[in-house]
Formats: structure tokens, C-alpha cells, sequence
């Protein structure tokens, strides 16, 4: 059991935010700065940008991206992992605004199949493929839609939820996508699934922020400088064996997400209109905040089905992103760890990496 949700709840989940992060990630970043550079001066390189960038988001191309970021985390062989690309490309587009998930499971069973008769006959560079595909092909006519529409169902609800309920669904979204994050699984590639825009991926956003720059700041007594950049750049997933130790050292930026969650959709009206996968990254790489900014600029199709559009941020707006992803996690998590120190939750050398 451990061996198989290792495989499809880590490893391919994984594989696929790599896959959203190759394609549809970087090309959003590239357009938005090719559009903002065009709207200061039109030159063809600018203009580069915007098609570059078009490129990359194409959902043909993200789908195929998804998929084999999917089948190379998986280690399948190669003629399985390039036939993906099609049952990708297929899945993501036939699942509308939910093709992430889709193209997940459609992925994994089509991989799974493909490698059951990988190497087995004389003309394996025929009968590879050709399983891999059809069965992908095959499995998207029949569920792709049906899957996108339940995984954008789940989105939409939550979406619509953190609108009408922001305090609790605040609360709510943040701790447990900041949980996820800290956990060995993908975050961004579950709300890339469900589609989490606007106040709900805003309150993702914080969520994630809290985990890793809040175990960044509340370890630095151990960890130091390095502590402060693999976590708080890198991932708050490095605290796992120290979570296992000794689980009360999670208490602090969980605590401190509960408090940022409701500040940011309440307060400060944070919300996530970049690509959905931005949501679940917090300031790994700063692409949650990237996610925020290119969101303010130029809104995701899933932000502007929501009824995003494109804003000119105030100073209000900067202040929100810089306290609700640095400033409020490090001081929270900090007070929150201090207090656990001084009754002994916490002890020196607890979050040692």
C-alpha cells in the first residue's frame, strides 16, 4: 500500500506540478512580462515574448507536459513516456477547466498498462505506443469529461465558498493547503486540480507562505542563514522527519496560517488570478507571489471565469502580499514557536536539518 500511494500520491503528482511548471507556469510568467514591457514600448521582441508565451500555455502542450512530468516521475519506459504526451495533450483539453486531474489518472492507468506490454513482444516500438495511447485515448473519451467537470465542480465550490463564508473558509483553505505543502505530497498540483483562483488561492497562498517561511524563521536558532533559504525558497517538506519526532513543533505555522488565511481574504482581499498551480507554491522559488502579481496584470481563463479582471495594484494591494507572504508568518511562527520553547513543547535541536 505505502509502495503505491508513494507512486501515484507522490511521485505522480509531483511529476505533474513539474509539468505545470514547465509549460503553463513559466508561460504565463513570459507573457505577462512581454505584455507589460508592450505596453510601455511596441518592439518585436516584446511581442516574442507574448508568442512564447502563448506557446507554452497552449492546453495541447500543458496536458502533454502534465503527462510526462507524470510518466518520467513514475520511471516508465521511454516508449511510454513519449506516447504520454498525446494521452495528455487528449485528457487535458477533453477535461475543460478540470484537465489537471484528468490528465492525473488518465496518465497513471495509461503508463501503468503501457508498461505491461513495454519490452514484452518483438515489435515493441509498435505495440507500446499503440497501448498507451489507445488505452489513453480510450479512457478520455469515456471519463476526461466527466473527471473535469467533478474536479472543476470541487474548485468552483470552494471558490464560491471563501466569497460568500472569507473568515472560516480563509481559516479553512489555508491550513489545510499549507498542511499539504508541508507534507510529502503536491500541493500546487492539488489546487491546479481543483482550480483554486481568486480569495481561495489567495488564502492557499498564505497558507503556504506560513508553513515555509514560518519554519524558516522558527528554526533559524538551529538551522541558520542556509535554514532560512532552503526552507523559505526551497520547501518546509525538509521538517518532515522532524514533524515525525516531534509533531508539536507543526503547532506554530499551522497556527500562524490560520491567522494569515482570514487576514488575507478579509483584510487585504489577496486573491490568486495567476495559474491555479501558483496557489499551492507559497515563496518556493517566489512563484506565489509571481502568481499574485501576474494575476493583478493579467488574469488566468479560470480567475476571469470566476470574474477576475485585470487591476492596477495600489500600495494597499503590495502591503498585503509582502505582510501576508513574509512579514506576519516569520513574526507569528517566531511568538508562536518561542511560547512552545519556554513550556518545553519545543526543545533545542527539534528542528534541526
Amino acid at each position: 500500500m505505502n509502495k503505491y500511494v508513494k507512486r501515484y500520491l507522490i511521485d505522480a503528482m509531483s511529476g505533474m506540478a513539474q509539468g505545470l511548471f514547465s509549460s503553463l507556469l513559466i508561460g504565463t510568467i513570459i507573457k505577462t512580462l512581454g505584455q507589460q514591457l508592450l505596453r510601455l514600448h511596441v518592439n518585436p521582441v516584446f511581442q516574442f515574448l507574448v508568442d512564447a508565451g502563448n506557446f507554452a500555455t497552449d492546453a495541447h502542450v500543458v496536458g502533454a507536459a502534465m503527462a510526462i512530468g507524470i510518466g518520467f516521475a513514475m520511471n516508465v519506459p521511454a516508449l511510454v513516456l513519449f506516447s504520454l504526451a498525446a494521452v495528455g495533450s487528449a485528457a487535458n483539453v477533453t477535461g475543460g477547466a478540470g484537465g489537471p486531474l484528468a490528465v492525473l489518472i488518465i496518465a497513471i492507468i495509461a503508463a501503468e498498462l503501457g508498461c505491461l506490454v513495454s519490452k514484452k513482444t518483438k515489435v515493441d516500438i509498435i505495440v507500446t505506443p499503440a497501448v498507451t495511447i489507445l488505452v489513453g485515448a480510450l479512457l478520455t473519451v469515456l471519463t476526461a469529461k466527466y473527471i473535469g467537470a467533478a474536479a472543476s465542480s470541487i474548485g468552483n465550490l470552494i471558490v464560491w465558498s471563501t466569497q460568500l463564508h472569507p473568515f472560516w473558509m480563509g481559516i479553512l483553505v489555508s491550513v489545510v493547503v499549507g498542511v499539504a505543502l508541508t507534507l510529502p505530497i503536491s500541493s500546487a498540483a492539488i489546487c491546479a486540480a481543483f482550480g483554486l483562483v481568486g480569495l481561495a488561492g489567495g488564502a492557499a497562498v498564505a497558507g503556504c507562505c506560513a508553513q515555509m517561511v514560518g519554519f524558516a524563521v522558527m528554526s533559524f536558532k538551529e538551522n541558520r542563514w542556509g535554514g532560512i533559504l532552503s526552507q523559505g525558497l526551497g520547501t518546509s517538506m525538509l521538517q518532515m522527519p522532524n514533524i515525525i519526532k516531534n509533531p508539536k513543533i507543526w503547532i506554530p505555522p499551522t497556527l500562524a496560517s490560520a491567522i494569515t488565511g482570514p487576514l488575507a481574504t478579509c483584510l487585504f482581499k489577496m486573491e490568486m488570478n495567476g495559474a491555479a498551480v501558483s496557489s499551492g507554491m507559497g515563496t518556493c522559488g517566489l512563484v506565489g507571489q509571481i502568481g499574485v502579481i501576474t494575476g493583478w496584470f493579467a488574469p488566468s481563463q479560470a480567475a476571469i471565469n470566476h470574474g477576475a479582471t485585470a487591476i492596477s495594484p495600489t500600495f494597499f494591494n503590495w502591503l498585503g502580499l509582502i505582510l501576508i507572504c513574509f512579514v506576519l508568518p516569520g513574526i507569528l511562527s517566531w511568538t508562536f514557536g518561542l511560547l512552545l520553547r519556554k513550556i518545553g513543547w519545543i526543545k533545542d535541536g527539534d528542528l534541526a536539518l
